[in-house]
């Protein structure tokens, strides 16, 4: 079953990093999602990371589950696991919270946000 709210701030939109100062992902990782019903996935590359990709689900209103894998430009293959918040900012941008932690290739997690990409 589609979730309207979700569908409607992630389905073909893109996202930057605002804060992740634990995390690989930086200053030029591009997050490009798509929602079809209650699944969600995405790519993303830049930065450190060669190419990456997600798959998830959503657990609620404004909720979602994600498993990641990316390949670094040093070679490292990592996943993880991460579970976030969909919000909207003051400028009308869709945000993105999560908690995360490695799942394979680093150990530890942190917390991140990302922002909208506007055209």
């Amino acid at each position: 079953m589609q979730n309207p709210t979700v569908y409607a701030r992630l389905h073909n939109r893109q996202f930057v990093v605002a804060n992740n100062a634990q995390g690989l992902s930086g200053t030029g990782t591009v997050f490009h999602y798509m929602v079809e019903g209650d699944a969600i996935s995405s790519t993303y590359q830049g930065g450190r990371i060669r190419l990456g990709t997600q798959v998830g689900r959503v657990t609620g209103p404004d909720t979602i589950e994600l498993l990641y894998q990316c390949l670094t430009l040093e070679g490292e293959l990592l996943a993880g696991w991460s579970r976030g918040t969909i919000g909207v900012d003051h400028a009308g941008r869709t945000t993105l919270s999560f908690i995360w932690g490695w799942l394979s290739g680093a150990t530890g997690g942190g917390g991140s946000s990302y922002i909208e990409i506007i055209a």
